[in-house]
């Protein structure tokens, strides 16, 4: 990197305080390690992006109520570790050291290992895209006489998504689907559609995190409702409905991310009945409805079977085909997609061809790829659930029914702290406070199965080794 001035924005010692958390060990004798170990976490998962300017060392200070003399040694440690760049007269900022997206780190004896990433919980790609990606060049070669521009999707693929949702007993036209860069992207065009600066989101807690950045990057406000052990808070929907009167919910029923549940049938009548009393749009993200790991239980129906035309189904290829394909939809009537497509015109004209073509091909393939990888997450889970309890026992968590991770309760509030230790064994996870609208969860930690087994249970050996040194802030 460049060791000039700091290309990227500026983060203040205020904010950055904010972003540190509880950074310092209960009762620890060294804080300048402690700080660096934070700031070291927050770059390595991207809270801090390489080149963002860094506040003085007399204002961070202040806001951290530390000496001047902690801030500086802790900055000479990420030096040392090129984390950290300074030029007198232009300051400090972050910096990413060459290798560090896919480096080693020293585990136990010595041994360098490869880092392993659980902070995503997304799994590889299903067999068969390379066949199919090969197998539409020849239709890709008819579209290259024609512009390219599909705004609402290719035709043929949103046939193959509205035959998915009939068979889900929610008949759907072509009319009904407008295909999008991702589910997300179908929640970014959503709140650009229905919010405004200042209005209120209703969403989960804990839920999916880029569903929190993407309401505050609409300048809405989410307002969660806390999950319970056994699921959603319905009473406390209902509610927040009436209370908060929200101008759109987001919402996801099929194995929710990070927990696992799946609303019932029972459940989604009543919430269907509630939102349809309070007249509030949900976005319902059903990213994860394919990953079904029981074995072919009975599934209940969309949630728009009982809440109508207020509900804008999202999904993707992302979780059940492959992520590279950055392809998905939103299901929502026909209405409400020509709104959604006038609206997308100040974002992007359309997905790309190639990947839609790619996509409807692999809609169109027989069911057993899906069903491979739904046996193969069902194995991964089932290891990792294994590993867990004999490498960390006082961590507990329910087996979930599907989705691709595991929520475990840990035995004090140590999220941040454990994902700060644990990226120097070689294991990077994210706190359960990414996981919540305001903070918190510290007792919670997302742990994804979408890996090979031996992976998972070196990941868990992982994080006993790191045990030693985040089990020092427990209070006594």
């Amino acid at each position: 990197m460049n060791a000039t001035v700091p290309p990227g924005g500026r983060v203040n010692a205020r904010r950055l305080a904010q972003l540190l958390g509880t950074w310092r060990r209960h009762g620890s004798r060294h804080g300048a390690a402690d700080l660096a170990a934070g700031i070291r976490m927050l770059v390595l998962d991207g809270r801090l992006p390489a080149g963002t300017g860094l506040p003085p060392e007399r204002e961070l200070a202040t806001a951290l109520d530390v000496s001047r003399t902690m801030v500086a040694s802790a900055w000479d440690r990420l030096r040392a570790d090129g984390l950290v760049v300074s030029r007198r007269g232009a300051g400090s900022w972050t910096a990413m050291p060459r290798g560090a997206s896919g480096g080693g780190v020293i585990t136990d004896g010595g041994r360098l290992s490869e880092v392993i990433d659980f902070a995503r919980a997304v799994p590889a790609s299903i067999p068969g895209v390379a066949a199919a990606a090969e197998a539409v060049l020849p239709r890709l070669a008819g579209e290259l006489t024609g512009h390219g521009y599909y705004e609402q999707g290719l035709p043929e693929l949103r046939e193959r998504i509205a035959e998915r949702y009939t068979e889900r007993g929610l008949p759907t036209s072509p009319d009904e689907v407008l295909v999008t860069n991702g589910a997300h992207h179908g929640f970014a065009m959503a709140l650009r559609l229905l919010v405004g600066p200042g209005d209120r989101v209703m969403i989960e807690q804990p839920t999916y995190p880029n569903a929190i950045e993407a309401v505050r990057a609409a300048h809405a406000i989410p307002v969660p409702v806390v999950m319970t052990d056994g699921g959603w808070d319905l009473d406390g929907v209902e509610a927040t409905l009436r209370q908060a009167a929200p101008r759109l919910a987001y919402l996801v029923v099929d194995f929710h991310n990070p927990t696992g549940f799946r609303l019932d049938e029972a459940g989604r009548a009543r919430l269907g009945a509630a939102l349809r009393r309070a007249r509030t749009p949900v976005v319902v993200d059903e990213t994860q409805v394919e990953l079904d790991l029981t074995g072919g239980s009975p599934a209940p129906g969309p949630l728009a079977a009982f809440a109508g035309d207020l509900v804008l189904a999202t999904g993707s290829a992302g979780k059940s085909h492959w992520g590279g394909l950055r392809i998905g939809w939103v299901r929502a009537s026909a209405e409400l997609v020509n709104r959604l497509v006038a609206a997308r015109r100040g974002l992007d004209l359309g997905s790309p061809v190639f990947e839609q073509l790619v996509l409807a091909e692999l809609l169109g393939a027989p069911p057993a790829a899906l069903a491979d990888r739904r046996a193969l997450l069902a194995a991964q889970r089932d290891v990792l659930v294994d590993a867990v309890r004999a490498q960390c026992p006082d961590w507990s968590f329910r087996v979930p029914d599907g989705g691709l991770s595991l929520w475990c309760r840990l035995p004090a509030p140590v999220s941040t702290r454990i994902a700060a230790v644990a990226q120097n064994f070689g294991v990077r996870v994210v706190p359960g406070s990414f996981f919540a609208a305001h903070g918190g969860l510290e007792r919670w930690l997302r742990l994804p199965y979408t890996q090979p087994a031996d992976t998972l249970r070196e990941a868990a050996r992982r994080l006993a080794l790191a045990r030693p040194r985040w089990l020092k802030v427990v209070p006594r």
